[in-house]
């Protein structure tokens, strides 16, 4: 079980990605030129390799990074390639998202097939005090889109935290959320997508939120040791 951080570091952290992300408005502008991009990747990727797909918000995205290949997918990426394995990672990582957006979004990207889907949203949505039930139902939403669409689809889902400063039931409640999801729909759980890399000062960006290169290197190996099992 992962330990709870309730430190005034972690509570700094958790905080500050809200108003970083905030900053992300403006990317989630140029909405539309991201979801061509990645839709014309996903076909142009399909043709001879599997697919996974990594939908998620700056933590997928790699904000503050020189370029989304040192985001975690791509590091993931890169450990795929040394096993010759026939996988190519799509990075679908968009700052400022929210569950309600990635809803609207999803559907973009499910014009061809998906092998695997790793879901990373939420954060956002309990920073801003939405309601569970109502950040549930959205992440519910994307993952009945995504089996619909890709029946055979394998799905992993990266869970997330919100400062104790919410109050223990919307804490307790908002964490609860991943696990339960997880088990409705038969999911590969990462139980905090952050872990060894929240709050820790060297591992993370002048803005105390976002990764630094070799915190993404601790995100990747959170994310590779529940998708490994995964590949064929």
């Amino acid at each position: 079980m992962i330990s709870i951080i309730r430190s005034c570091t972690f509570l700094f952290f958790i905080t500050s990605l809200f108003s970083c992300n905030n900053t992300g408005n403006t990317e989630a502008r140029d909405r539309n030129h991201e979801l061509n991009k990645n839709s014309e990747e996903i076909a142009e990727k399909r043709i001879s390799r599997k697919l996974i797909l990594f939908f998620g918000n700056s933590l997928t995205a790699g904000y503050g990074l020189d370029g989304q290949e040192d985001a975690f997918p791509a590091l993931i990426q890169a450990k795929i390639d040394s096993l010759a394995l026939p996988y190519d990672c799509i990075n679908a990582g968009l700052s400022g998202e929210t569950s309600a957006g990635g809803k609207e979004r999803i559907d973009w990207l499910l014009k061809q097939p998906i092998d695997i889907f790793v879901l990373e949203l939420g954060a956002n949505d309990g920073l801003r005090g939405i309601a569970n039930s109502t950040t549930y139902e959205n992440l519910s939403s994307i993952v009945e889109k995504v089996k619909k669409a890709n029946p055979d689809c394998k799905l992993i889902l990266a869970g997330m935290m919100v400062p104790p400063s919410m109050g223990n039931a919307y804490f307790d409640n908002f964490k609860n959320i991943y696990p339960r999801l997880a088990d409705e729909y038969d999911m590969a759980l990462v139980p905090f997508l952050l872990d060894k890399v929240a709050g820790i000062e060297n591992l993370n960006q002048t803005d105390g939120v976002h990764p630094t290169d070799e915190g993404q290197k601790i995100v990747a190996e959170n994310v590779w040791s529940v998708l490994k099992p995964l590949l064929d």
